[in-house]
């Protein structure tokens, strides 16, 4: 594919942006390495080559799941500004209809 003028004013159109004159040059120059780099790509032989899924050999490498107290109730509900025994105390958000 080759990389025209009129291509850059289309993906310019469709992306709303206005590029001067220089900016327009350089933008072409970063889209041919581009797609120079794909053919690059499409040259190298990945016959027998298993795709990748993941990026590495490791799974479920998270730790032990284990219940633990770190703060009683009374630390909790210190902080509060209003508690009820053991519960927060929190103003009444939905009303009922009857």
């Amino acid at each position: 594919m080759k990389i025209t003028d009129e291509k850059i004013e289309q993906l310019a159109h469709l992306s709303r942006l206005e590029f001067d004159a220089e900016t327009k040059s350089k933008i072409k120059a970063d889209l041919e390495n581009i797609l120079d780099f794909c053919e690059k790509l499409n040259e190298v032989d990945t016959e027998g080559v298993e795709p990748l899924i993941y990026m590495t050999d490791t799974t479920n490498t998270v730790r032990e799941d284990v219940v633990e107290q770190s703060f009683t109730k009374e630390q909790i509900l210190s902080n509060a500004p209003k508690k009820d025994s053991d519960y927060f105390r929190v103003p009444k958000v939905i009303e009922q209809n009857k």
